[in-house]
């Protein structure tokens, strides 16, 4: 359970991480830990993490970059989000609950079950 926990938190930042490189082409400590709502004593210990995974980079006086291995996760993780949430729709969940549910999911969700939804989805 540890482990899940770990992994989901791993993909949210690397998530986010894309997310801020989209919006303004550069993700800071300050930003990631506003946006989280921790402190920055918290992403930087997090950011260690990644960086020795290899799913970040980080220059001096500059901001935190995906590497090709993050930018995959940060892919991968935003494809199963998008999926639950359009599924969890197709059932006439409300946008606002969809997206906050498939928050939670997405991380838990296995290939399976993704492949599933996709089929339930698809007009026969």
């Amino acid at each position: 359970m540890r482990e899940a926990r770990r992994g989901a938190l791993v993909e949210d930042y690397v998530e986010l991480i894309a997310d801020l490189i989209e919006d303004g082409n550069e993700a800071r400590q300050v930003d990631i830990a506003a946006r989280l709502g921790v402190a920055q004593p918290t992403v930087a210990k997090m950011l260690t993490r990644l960086c020795a995974d290899g799913l970040v980079s980080r220059k001096p006086y500059r901001g935190v970059f995906l590497t090709e291995a993050g930018r995959k996760v940060a892919e991968e993780s935003r494809i199963r989000h998008q999926t639950v949430e359009a599924f969890l729709r197709s059932l006439g969940v409300s946008a606002e609950t969809a997206r906050i549910d498939a928050e939670g999911i997405e991380h838990h969700v296995s290939a399976e079950t993704l492949e599933a939804f996709r089929r339930a989805m698809t007009p026969r």
